[in-house]
């Protein structure tokens, strides 16, 4: 079942899942700086990453509506595992970029 509204605004707040979003986007910032440089859209790949590095934060707030309207979000809440979140981050950056 989904999150309710007020439930997904209370998760885009919530600080410790934030954090695993933050600590999702600097592993795949890092998986990223690696990948060849034929990749599409790798320049702006690459300047994501750089800025994930710098400003991780910045970077995870930005990430986090984002991640929390996933649909395993949406449906494990805080409760995700580690690598669906994994997927649900590399899913919204590659959304944004």
């Amino acid at each position: 079942m989904a999150l309710t509204y007020e439930q997904s605004a209370e998760l885009m707040n919530d600080m410790i899942f934030v954090g695993r979003i933050k600590v999702a986007c600097l592993t795949y910032a890092n998986y990223i700086i690696g990948e060849a440089a034929n990749v599409p859209a790798h320049n702006t790949r690459i300047k994501w990453a750089q800025q994930t590095f710098t400003m991780p934060d910045a970077s995870a707030t930005q990430a986090t509506p984002i991640v929390v309207m996933d649909v395993a979000v949406q449906a494990d809440g805080a409760a995700i595992t580690d690598t669906a979140l994994q997927s649900a981050v590399e899913n919204a950056v590659n959304k944004m970029l």
